[in-house]
């Protein structure tokens, strides 16, 4: 019998002891093959043609062109599945990685410590079944922005609420960074209603998520906190390690509640509350992502009254959680990121906006 065909890896970072502690570990999956290394961006698009990767970690802090420049040149040139290897939560090297999810890189890990570490053997780990499951996914060519543009003005059908929306929770994954950035610019500015989402996303990139959202839809995003009230205008993101939910008051509730298909946060966990305290008076929104996190409950809250939306596959990194949803009969709507965004901000203008402080 034929062994299977390894998965090829291409290490692109400027470290040599970061090269050599990435090559070490992914080469330990007999699934899957270090084809090259790159010690810049330059030298990685350079040698594409030629080592035929299948996937790429990607370095965010590197000499001459950075990850997200690179990410994006590969991504307008020989598009391919990018990760994201970073080791650094500092403000500029965070707001990078995101930009490079926007630009195409498909997921985003933290760079695992050496091998006296603790967290050396989960974080090693994590990185492989990450490489091994985004060699998988299907990327198409990123155009510049300007050939793009055209896709915001697709015509959307009015979405009809039976009750006044006074609530919006969003459910994402892989890939959905990006689509968050484009679905939340779209809202209206002030929003009338909170926005509470679960975006499933490495150990300490939550806050760093929160961040560039802010600066790059010019929506304030911030951590949820236990006990606080939801406010219109602010999203409101789950913060690592805790099932966020919500009382029929808008009362915040994180909690160390198990994890729901491996997750936590979950969006099941969020849509669920949701659905039982808020019914016809929310809407629910499940984008890009692996699994089936979130349908089930997406239905519940379709059952309940609400207003649904799913992501279509012809945009999503991973069509998995929407699609389940879809096959459910969950989602009321099916659209693209910035259809999404038309469709929710045609339903939300049909409520008056808070007033300005």
């Amino acid at each position: 019998m034929t062994p299977p065909r390894k998965i090829r890896v291409l290490v692109v970072d400027d470290s040599n002891v970061s090269r050599e502690l990435l090559t070490r570990i992914l080469a330990s999956d007999p699934g899957l093959e270090i084809v090259s290394h790159a010690r810049s961006g330059v030298e990685a698009v350079s040698m594409l043609a030629e080592a035929k990767p299948d996937v790429v970690t990607m370095d965010i802090h590197m000499p001459g062109i950075d990850g997200f420049e690179t990410t994006r040149r590969i991504m307008e040139t020989q598009p391919l599945p990018i990760v994201i290897v970073s080791a650094s939560f500092n403000a500029g090297d965070v707001q990078q990685m995101f930009r490079a999810l926007e630009a195409g890189a498909v997921a985003a890990v933290e760079k695992p410590p050496g091998p006296g570490s603790p967290a050396h053997a989960a974080q090693a780990r994590k990185l492989i079944d990450t490489v091994k499951a985004m060699s998988e996914v299907r990327v198409i060519r990123r155009w510049p922005r300007t050939r793009s543009e055209a896709r915001l003005a697709e015509t959307v059908v009015r979405p009809i609420a039976t009750a006044d929306i006074r609530l919006v929770a969003i459910g994402a994954s892989t890939g959905g960074p990006p689509v968050l950035n484009t679905v939340l610019t779209g809202l209206p500015k002030p929003c009338p209603v909170p926005i509470i989402i679960v975006q499933h996303i490495s150990a300490g990139f939550v806050q760093g998520l929160a961040d560039w959202l802010t600066t790059s839809t010019g929506m304030p995003v911030r951590l949820a906190q236990h006990g606080e009230i939801a406010t219109a205008g602010v999203a409101l993101l789950a913060p690592d390690g805790f099932q966020t939910g919500i009382t029929a008051r808008g009362q915040i509730v994180c909690g160390p509640e198990p994890a729901e298909h491996g997750l936590r946060p979950s969006a099941s966990f969020l849509f669920r509350a949701v659905a039982r305290n808020y019914g016809a008076n929310a809407a629910g929104v499940l984008l890009t992502g692996m699994g089936r996190d979130g349908a089930e409950e997406l239905k519940l809250m379709r059952d309940a009254g609400g207003v649904t939306f799913a992501q279509d596959k012809e945009s999503s990194v991973v069509h998995g959680m929407p699609g389940e949803a879809i096959r459910l009969g969950a989602a009321t709507h099916v659209a693209n990121p910035e259809g999404l965004a038309a469709l929710l901000h045609s339903l939300l203008s049909q409520r008056p906006s808070p007033p300005r402080p």
